[in-house]
């Protein structure tokens, strides 16, 4: 991977201003409020108009859009259908690292993935409170889920030390320079803030999604000469991410699966890992993380080759991704220095029990306290 100097801000990205700056907003933050006031006796926030977020069955699964209560921010939501398919890339792929294989089969069931990568547009929500403020200036009352959500936004990060975005774009640009942690943090408190589950993918479910069906190097074939017109990475990029959704996107609707940042999922990076699932067909594999590095970030980014691009490329955290951080002890919030990795997240269609979430998917190192802070 090319190592990139990218121009940075000297200050800080701006914070939310005041009530009297929110004033502008008084006629969309209106027409939200009657969305949630309405939806005051569910578990969950009514959905933007025309899309129907729940399903029972895999064949009522529909696009939609998660609307964040208070805020004009959303989270597109694709359907991907459970299934099998071979994880990992055969010997003979070019580029391909000796962590893509043995391959095996996996099996999945069937999830929601974000259509984009996490935009600023929502990570700033949790991080800024942009909820919050809104709901002051028309004297809402707290829904049942935004009291739920306030204990994760008790335990959120603290205010940046710089700006995060190193000058590359804000509104409508994928988040950036979150650990891992962050990320599992922000995707609990949207599950409290929404009343629906959503977590980060897991490695595989991740390729699963990216390959989209297919079985070459990249989803739209072999030949990265093709790569422009599907992803931005080092040869296109100009030294900076771009706004999500502007190439091509995969056969099932994915975009920025390809380039533009890299994303991470929940498993620990484990150079020989696959070897454990080569007997049988692995169903919803996943390697729990027990330490804070490495950690998986999947698909390539803005500084990355080609290669680095593939469906089956993988990379793993580093301490020197923090390198920057001028805290004592360094932050569990943010990495200075990966400014080239995000996120995106899924929602299973069965939402796992409490005891499974226990038993699974809460038992990520490091773990969040959710009374205390970390």
């Amino acid at each position: 991977m090319h190592c990139l100097s990218v121009v940075r801000r000297a200050s800080a990205r701006q914070l939310p201003a005041g009530p009297a700056a929110l004033g502008g907003l008084a006629v969309l933050l209106t027409a939200l409020l009657s969305l949630s006031r309405a939806a005051d006796s569910q578990r969950t926030p009514l959905p933007l108009p025309g899309q129907q977020p729940d399903a029972t069955t895999e064949a009522e699964m529909k696009a939609y859009t998660e609307l964040i209560e208070h805020t004009n921010a959303q989270i597109e939501m694709v359907p991907i259908r459970g299934g099998d398919f071979l994880m990992g890339s055969p010997a003979s792929e070019p580029g391909r690292q000796a962590s893509e294989g043995p391959q095996h089969q996996v099996r999945l069931d069937p999830f929601w993935m974000g259509k984009y990568e996490l935009r600023w547009d929502a990570f700033d929500v949790w991080v800024h409170d942009l909820d919050i403020d809104p709901r002051r200036v028309t004297e809402a009352q707290k829904t049942p889920r935004d009291k739920a959500a306030a204990e994760y936004q008790v335990s959120q990060p603290t205010p940046p030390y710089t700006d995060m975005t190193f000058g590359m774009g804000d509104r409508g640009f994928p988040a950036i320079c979150m650990t891992q942690f962050a990320a599992r943090t922000f995707c609990q408190w949207l599950t409290e803030k929404t009343g629906r589950y959503y977590r980060l993918p897991t490695e595989a479910e991740w390729e699963y999604a990216c390959r989209a069906g297919t079985t070459t190097a990249y989803s739209f074939g072999d030949d990265p000469a093709d790569l422009p017109d599907y992803g931005w990475y080092y040869d296109n990029s100009d030294e900076a991410y771009h706004k999500v959704g502007q190439k091509k996107p995969n056969p099932w609707g994915l975009y920025d699966m390809h380039g533009n940042v890299a994303e991470w999922v929940l498993d620990e990076f484990v150079e020989d890992g696959y070897g454990r699932f080569q007997t049988g067909v692995a169903e919803n594999p996943l390697i729990t993380p027990t330490q804070l590095f490495p950690q998986v970030v999947r698909g390539g980014s803005w500084e990355a080759d080609p290669a680095e691009c593939r469906s089956a490329a993988r990379a793993g955290s580093h301490p020197s991704w923090q390198a920057q951080d001028p805290q004592i002890p360094k932050s569990i919030w943010y990495l200075t220095d990966a400014q080239h990795v995000g996120f995106r997240i899924v929602r299973p269609l069965v939402e796992p029990s409490a005891a499974e979430r226990a038993a699974k998917w809460d038992q990520m190192e490091p773990k969040l306290d959710r009374k205390r802070g970390r």
